[in-house]
């Protein structure tokens, strides 16, 4: 009771507080419980030993499953037979070295590093943040992220560190702009403005599944070009207000590291050098683009794939080593009128520099690439996708009810099967046949996929970037963990869950098409 008599009464501004702090007391929690796991190296490595043993137990005990898309009875291979042992040591090297992320991190930091270490990179985000105000920092950063799709894998190695630049660059902590730059491209990775290789993938594979109800059925790559512009609008909106009301206030109780390895940016404003430099830079850019559209445009360019057409193009396919040879050609044209690049000489050192700080990764990329490589081998992946969605067909249920069923199945999948396309390849030929028959067009089974395939991407130490992400971290605080980045994560992973869903059901109960020439319901 108030002295007055009256009753003590509760303020919705209090009641906000006190659950913030609720929320931010359990995101500590999950921190210092996630901060006990093994390092991730040796995570893999136990992962990988107790997929040997259940692989031993269920081969035992014969489980299987029937594809329905193929009638090819799946069947669990066991790790500890001899055959499971000569693949584990005979394709050790191979599944190192064609593991997906590998090259194309590899390739990438050639032309990044050459871009960073002439300044060109620091020189662009001091001249974009001079032009935005502090209070848009966050959702710039996280629709950079959405467009930066358009470089695939590789927008994880361009943009994390420079998430931290930016925001240390307007007076915030580089940990937040680490944390928003990864969940904008992890948790959101099947959402942009722009068309992205993930869209040819995707909907060559759906097309591929769809054949086997409709032989003549055709999905395109803008088959969820509008949903994937909303969703890229949406979702940054969304990761900006998690950010500013509950990552802030838990990024107070995590400084950065007195001795942590930064350079001193100096004032934003360019001098002269620099302001000639970046011209010199966007010239040797636009030279490169004409480049490649002249190189492109003749019919039988061998940047265009077998049939002619830019789908399955080199150009696509391969877009990592443009996007490295970009950032070499910039880096190198800004370095040479700065006069941070004083001899070609210059080129190979700055190239072996960002190498060296790869190395951390790399080594953990081993223990990653096996453990994989073994999940595949056993089939205890496939048998899982195949019984999910029996489930769901057996249920007899359509609509809204099948489409959180195979969200709820997919992203429990992708905690563990973080492949976007591997996973599509592996579930789509199960569920798109399943959903056309329930009179639900493959456009919309593909667009669930893409939220499911997504938003658990920023919190699964499965993925190879969440470890990158954790590495980038560790730059800025040593003691920081698994458990430190998930508890950072998770609240903004869970929220583009809910979010990116409605706004599906949004298209789906409005008739609104998902793309150009995608049938409505």
């Amino acid at each position: 009771m108030r002295k007055g008599g009256g009753p003590v009464t509760t303020t919705p501004s209090a009641t906000g507080s006190r659950a913030l702090n609720t929320l931010l007391r359990l995101l500590g929690g999950i921190e210092r419980l996630g901060n006990k796991l093994p390092h991730p190296f040796w995570l893999f490595v136990l992962l990988s030993a107790l997929l040997a043993l259940l692989s031993w137990g269920l081969a035992a005990a014969g489980v299987s499953a029937v594809n329905p898309a193929t009638g090819k009875t799946v069947v669990v291979k066991n790790l500890l037979s001899a055959e499971g042992v000569r693949t584990m040591v005979g394709d050790a090297i191979e599944n190192y070295t064609s593991f997906p992320p590998l090259g194309t991190i590899l390739v990438v930091m050639l032309g990044v590093a050459v871009a960073e270490r002439s300044g060109l990179l620091a020189a662009v985000l001091r001249s974009g943040v001079a032009k935005v105000s502090p209070k848009w920092v966050t959702f710039a950063l996280a629709f950079t992220g959405m467009v930066a799709h358009v470089a695939s894998d590789a927008a994880y190695v361009v943009l994390i560190p420079l998430g931290a630049l930016a925001f240390r660059a307007v007076g915030r902590s580089p940990i937040l702009g680490i944390v928003v730059a990864f969940v904008s491209i992890s948790a959101g990775y099947d959402a942009s403005p722009l068309i992205t290789p993930t869209d040819a993938i995707l909907s060559g594979l759906t097309t591929a599944a769809a054949h086997t109800v409709d032989p003549a059925y055709v999905v395109t790559p803008l088959a969820n070009y509008f949903f994937s512009i909303a969703s890229s609008l949406v979702l940054a909106a969304a990761i900006t207000l998690v950010t500013e009301r509950v990552l802030a206030r838990r990024v107070e109780s995590m400084p950065v590291d007195p001795d942590a390895d930064e350079s001193d940016f100096g004032p934003l404003a360019l001098d002269a050098k620099e302001r000639r430099g970046l011209r010199a830079a966007l010239i040797a850019l636009a030279a490169l683009v004409l480049a490649l559209v002249a190189a492109v445009l003749p019919a039988g360019s061998p940047l265009r794939g077998e049939d002619g057409s830019l789908v399955q193009s080199p150009l696509l396919t391969s877009i990592a080593v443009f996007l490295g040879l970009a950032f070499l050609v910039v880096g190198w044209a800004y370095g040479r009128v700065a006069g941070t690049v004083t001899s070609s000489g210059d080129i190979p050192g700055f190239m072996a520099h960002g190498l060296r700080e790869m190395a951390p990764i790399l080594v953990l990329f081993f223990a990653i690439s096996q453990f994989l490589a073994f999940f595949r081998w056993t089939g205890i992946g496939e048998i899982m996708a195949i019984n999910g969605a029996g489930l769901l067909k057996s249920a007899g249920v359509s609509g809204p009810i099948v489409f959180l069923g195979i969200l709820l199945v997919v992203t429990l999948i992708n905690l563990v099967v973080t492949s976007g396309s591997a996973q599509w390849a592996l579930v789509g030929p199960v569920f798109v046949p399943m959903l056309m028959l329930l009179n639900i067009p493959p456009e919309y089974t593909q667009a669930l996929y893409r939220i499911a395939d997504s938003c658990t991407n920023a919190i699964t130490p499965m993925s190879p970037y969440f470890v990158m992400a954790l590495g980038f971290l560790q730059r800025y605080r040593r003691e920081a963990g698994i458990g430190t980045l998930a508890s950072m994560t998770i609240p903004i992973a869970f929220t583009l869950l809910v979010v990116w869903t409605l706004l599906f059901f949004a298209f789906w109960w409005l008739g609104i098409p998902l793309g150009p020439g995608a049938p409505v319901p």
